[in-house]
């Protein structure tokens, strides 16, 4: 498992991450399988937020309750969760008050003094950056959260917060697979009139997060898109899947590695957030944490996903 210092942070972080929103239903011992075969695998990172599961805080709870880590345990791992939506309505909500009282929740839930990363979950268009501001001091002055970060924001929502917000921003958590690619696709086709590729749509988040040291952790990464169902071995992509599985069978590994390997090869060291509940799903994802795919083999996934290199 490959690993790095996250910027901005003094925390070594693999490049596969463990999301846990669909455990709230499983029994203690498979989530402690399915946490087993990260931990196997090189993962100690763990993806959570407050709106996971049935009820609030759920998976949160359930993981805390199947783990029961010790405090020794708990230091050789990173946690990291979320807050900001309101799942009745549904509606985004960053104001002081709800973001203090969700990392609470959490705590309680988690059974910790403390969570590593902390994320604003997708923006708020009535965020007020003085508010998020004054959460993140209290937070980090009471020791609650040690570092944080944003998902699904664009440069100018993450200016607006470091207008006032004061903390390092160092994580912006964003839908990405070779299928739903437009943070990439769209610089390979810059400019090009009659190429929907080409319309910026993003306005340039993968290198603005590139240029600040703000780590994307890529969401959803086998997904075809906004949860419309998983692209590996789909027929819906005949030619990915042929091209996968060839690269598959050339480095011995299972498919799902080389469509994380798609990812981590990307030099700016992103993040790969699985969302399975099968262990061997995981042990499989994570043998892409380092596979040397070349940059023809790169590009050759990415034009087989249907992707346009002019």
């Amino acid at each position: 498992m490959r690993t790095f210092t996250l910027p901005g942070t003094d925390l070594t972080v693999p490049n596969v991450v463990l999301g846990l929103m669909r455990i709230q239903e499983k029994s203690d011992d498979e989530v402690r399988a399915l946490v087993g075969a990260a931990r196997d695998a090189g993962i100690a990172f763990f993806d959570h937020a407050d709106v996971y599961g049935a009820d609030l805080h759920g998976c949160e709870r359930r993981f805390a309750e199947a783990m029961a880590f010790t405090p020794r345990e708990r230091e050789q791992v990173v946690l990291q969760t979320k807050a900001g939506i309101v799942r009745e309505g549904p509606y985004f909500d960053f104001s002081y008050e709800h973001l203090v009282a969700s990392v609470d929740g959490s705590l309680r839930a988690l059974g910790t003094d403390y969570v590593d990363i902390l994320l604003l979950h997708r923006p708020d268009a009535l965020v007020e950056p003085e508010e998020v501001a004054r959460a993140f001091d209290e937070l980090a002055a009471a020791g609650k959260v040690r570092h944080f970060g944003v998902s699904n924001h664009t440069p100018g929502q993450i200016e607006l917060l470091k207008k006032h917000v004061t903390q390092p921003l160092v994580v912006n958590q964003l839908q990405l697979s070779i299928t739903h690619a437009p943070l990439v696709a769209q610089g390979v086709a810059s400019n090009m009139r009659d190429l929907d590729q080409s319309v910026a749509r993003d306005t340039g988040t993968l290198d603005y997060c590139r240029l600040h040291d703000i780590t994307v952790q890529a969401w959803s990464p086998f997904q075809g898109g906004f949860f419309d169902g998983v692209f590996l071995g789909s027929e819906k992509y005949p030619e990915l899947n042929a091209v996968i599985d060839r690269l598959a069978a050339e480095y011995d590994v299972p498919p799902i590695a080389v469509a994380t390997a798609w990812i981590t090869r990307h030099p700016a060291q992103m993040q790969v957030v699985l969302g399975t509940t099968t262990p061997e799903r995981v042990t499989g994802a994570a043998q892409g944490s380092d596979l040397p795919l070349t940059r023809a083999q790169w590009y050759e996934l990415f034009r087989a996903a249907g992707y346009t290199v002019p």
